[in-house]
């Protein structure tokens, strides 16, 4: 049987659904540090996937990378989302969809 390399981090019910197809697989845990660098590449993974889709559940994907990424940063996901609604308060949202020509710069 051929075998295909994906060296890439996975969720973590992955290795049981590949098990119960009968395939085998190679896995290997990965320290927090090794990890964070991985789920970046595995975040821009996600968004390029959401770009060609364009498929809500890829956002889905994207939001459970972000608060992995957020815990291993020592922030947990209401924390996050504390700190999401403090930039809106601050900066608003982008309800208004508007999109900036320019600028002066001084």
């Amino acid at each position: 049987m051929d075998t295909k390399k994906y060296n890439k981090v996975v969720r973590d019910k992955i290795p049981e659904i590949i098990a119960e197809s009968g395939k085998k697989f190679n896995i290997k845990h990965l320290d927090d540090e090794p990890f964070l660098a991985e789920l970046e590449k595995k975040l821009t993974e996600e968004v390029n996937e959401y770009s060609e889709s364009k498929d809500v559940e890829e956002l889905a994907d994207l939001l459970e990378v972000i608060y992995r990424i957020s815990n291993l940063k020592g922030v947990n996901s209401d924390e996050l989302d504390e700190i999401r609604k403090d930039k809106a308060e601050k900066r608003g949202k982008f309800d208004s969809n508007l999109f900036l020509i320019d600028s002066e710069t001084s």
